[in-house]
């Protein structure tokens, strides 16, 4: 199930930009997850973001006009 793994990396990768997760969580994505897709979505995680605070900045930006 491809896609049960990647929601899980999804996941994971989410609460760690947070910095909150349970150690036995942590514990479960370090034996079921590989370095590269916690890489792969970290990337897609951290360009997201900063795409979404762009899209943040240009429409207070267009409101304060």
């Amino acid at each position: 199930m491809a896609g049960n793994n990647n929601l899980k990396v999804v996941l994971a990768v989410f609460w760690s930009f947070f910095g909150i997760r349970k150690r036995r969580d942590y514990d479960a994505d370090a034996q079921n997850l590989t370095p590269v897709q916690v890489i792969i979505a970290g990337l897609l995680g951290g360009v997201t973001f900063v795409l979404l605070m762009l899209l943040v900045v240009y429409l207070v930006m267009q409101f304060v006009k």
